[in-house]
């Protein structure tokens, strides 16, 4: 039995044409972290392409004097296990953004959350500085590629991006940048410096 010759029909069981399976964007897993109330799940619900997954819960009148929300009077909950939120770069590229609990009670859940990463925006508010040594020397300590996000908060800084790096005593190849959680495009922006960050240390890794 003949077949007619369309590069849109079957001829047997091949398929004739330029037709190629699309392949499945390249998963890419990043770490929001930082301090307690410096805006990590408004990092990761302004970027998310889904609905973000939260594990907020009610903060009580047992957290008072442990958990303090700093210029954050209106904060009412806090994250309790992580928040997730994903976002599409391109075709090729997927990003699944985790973003960690702020309180030191929880940071035994840091060490699963960051398997399978491939850097980390540390989250900073300049108004609490000290909460973000944390963070920072873990990641220093993990060798994970990371980057100084200082959150402006309604676009202000009590210090400059130099003075929070002299704070923090972060190496001068990590980069230290202003972002707005609120907005997308902001937060997008600084994802992809991380970004930058991790393929750097991969291109180096190979070519020792």
């Amino acid at each position: 039995m003949d077949f007619e010759q369309s590069p849109n029909h079957a001829r047997g069981t091949a398929r004739v044409g330029n037709d190629q399976p699309k392949k499945a964007p390249v998963p890419v897993k990043i770490i929001v972290a930082g301090g307690f109330g410096v805006g990590k799940t408004t990092t990761v619900g302004a970027i998310s392409e889904i609905a973000p997954l939260t594990t907020e819960a009610e903060m009580t009148a047992a957290s008072v004097g442990i958990d303090d929300p700093g210029q954050a009077v209106t904060k009412t909950t806090t994250t309790i296990a992580m928040d997730f939120g994903v976002l599409t770069i391109d075709q090729t590229l997927k990003l699944y953004i985790f973003g960690t609990p702020g309180q030191p009670r929880f940071a035994f859940m840091w060490d699963d959350l960051i398997r399978g990463a491939l850097g980390a925006l540390v989250v900073v508010d300049t108004n609490r500085i000290d909460d973000c040594y944390p963070a920072v020397d873990y990641f220093e300590r993990a060798g994970l590629p990371f980057v100084v996000g200082v959150n402006t908060f309604n676009g202000q800084m009590t210090y400059s991006l130099e003075e929070v790096r002299w704070a923090l005593a972060v190496r001068d190849d990590v980069p230290v940048l202003s972002f707005d959680a609120r907005f997308r495009a902001s937060v997008r922006d600084a994802l992809l410096v991380v970004l930058d960050q991790a393929l750097d240390k991969a291109i180096r890794a190979k070519s020792t």
